[in-house]
């Protein structure tokens, strides 16, 4: 899931949430959208090895 974040950045969040905070992980923050998606890609990619 990525969200835009005020200061104009993209954040990458898990899709499940996290069972002790109750809130999903911050998988990374990227510049532009494009960098986020081709990182998300990625994750997905190497989820299913």
């Amino acid at each position: 899931m990525i969200r835009k974040l005020q200061s104009g950045e993209y954040r990458i969040y898990s899709r499940k949430k996290d069972p002790k905070t109750n809130k999903r992980r911050n998988l990374g923050t990227f510049p532009s959208l494009e960098a986020a998606k081709k990182h998300e890609r990625a994750i997905q990619y190497f989820k299913h090895r």
